[in-house]
């Protein structure tokens, strides 16, 4: 299966921007980003959406893959994971660099504008795989300096795979014994608007996607899962946790 594709400061940069603010309160705290309304005005609406809608209340944080990503917004969890209702596809807006910091959105490999409503952070660098990949994954804002300490937070948290938890050890996630509740979870508890102004952050730095028409080839990170395409599919693991918690 094709998987679904934050921290330093954006260094290189190439034009000035203002931005629509949100914060993600999370069981882990609060992370708040800057949208990139003026560079991505169709992937902020989409994403906006989602938030006055209230589909990212109670979702959860359901793949996290050390000095790569931390990704969300495609499921909550009951009993099970269960797929929150998406939208209409959004088309790409790939103008701006997956750099360590930015949100970016997920979507299925093989179709660049098939992006919903599952996002994803980038914790290092990411542009040589994602500004090209499947059409470049469009980002289309940044977390806030004082937000890093969030996702690392949440990349500390053991694993079971790639699904962060809480109160489990290693042990406890190979066992099928184990059974998988939302108090294992990072969840996120609600997505707010902070300022509806696009004027509201001034003086950010978003790095121009300059790579997006480079004829070469994306180039595999030595085999690394994270140098695969990602998709909003849930990941196989996920599926294992529900047939235990089930049994």
């Amino acid at each position: 299966m094709k998987k679904l594709l934050l921290c330093g400061l954006l260094t290189a940069t190439s034009f000035a921007s203002h931005a629509t603010v949100v914060e993600m309160q999370t069981s882990q705290g609060a992370i708040k980003v800057d949208l990139f309304d003026q560079q991505t005005p169709k992937t902020v609406e989409n994403f906006l959406s989602y938030i006055q809608s209230d589909a990212y209340n109670q979702t959860v944080i359901h793949r996290s893959i050390k000095d790569f990503i931390i990704q969300g917004g495609g499921f909550t969890f009951t009993d099970d994971f269960k797929a929150i209702t998406t939208s209409p596809a959004v088309v790409n807006e790939p103008e701006l660099s997956n750099v360590k910091g930015t949100i970016a959105m997920a979507k299925v490999g093989g179709d660049k504008n098939s992006a919903t409503s599952q996002w994803f952070f980038n914790l290092k660098d990411n542009s040589a795989n994602l500004d090209k990949q499947n059409g470049g994954f469009t980002v289309f804002g940044q977390i806030t300096a004082d937000s890093y300490a969030v996702l690392d937070k949440i990349s500390a948290l053991v694993h079971c795979g790639e699904i962060p938890v809480v109160n489990l050890t290693k042990d406890q996630c190979a066992s099928a014994d184990t059974t998988l509740t939302i108090a294992n979870l990072v969840s996120i508890n609600s997505v707010v608007v902070l300022d509806n102004d696009p004027n509201s952050s001034v003086n950010l730095s978003p790095k121009e996607n300059t790579l997006i028409d480079d004829p070469t080839p994306t180039q595999p990170d030595d085999g690394d899962s994270s140098s695969g395409s990602m998709s909003w599919l849930l990941p196989l693991l996920l599926l294992g946790f529900k047939r235990r918690s089930a049994a």
